[in-house]
């Protein structure tokens, strides 16, 4: 058996990514899940770009701020407090616009943790 209490402040982000991306789920040793958490400043977006994956499937909570996210059918605002599921083959942006007022923190589960993302073209 295992139990681990983790304060995602005492992650490290990872580097080179467009927000403050805390991956949690590498930190407490998770195999089965990838568990991120995002801080995300006007104008940035949540890795990876607009994408979609082909077995993962992605749940978003908002704990502060409007978290908005871009899908082939239109713009979508998840708000603080919600939970947002992507299902597989569903392509998604997520993202804090330039004129927001505030940044969001949202936690991001992704199951099973593959490597199956692929790039979305919505003029393709």
């Amino acid at each position: 058996m295992g139990y681990h209490v983790i304060d995602p402040e005492t992650v490290e982000p990872t580097p080179d990514r467009p927000c403050v991306q805390r991956a949690v789920g590498d930190a407490a040793g998770l195999e089965n899940v990838a568990l991120n958490f995002y801080e995300v400043e006007p104008g940035e977006q949540i890795p990876l770009a607009y994408h979609y994956h082909d077995d993962q499937e992605e749940v978003f909570y908002v704990e502060a701020g409007d978290l908005r996210v871009e899908t082939p059918e239109g713009q979508r605002v998840v708000p603080e407090g919600s939970i947002l599921v992507v299902e597989p083959d569903s392509p998604q942006r997520a993202f804090v616009p330039e004129d927001a007022d505030e940044s969001v923190r949202t936690l991001v589960l992704g199951a099973p943790p593959t490597d199956d993302v692929h790039a979305y073209e919505p003029d393709e």
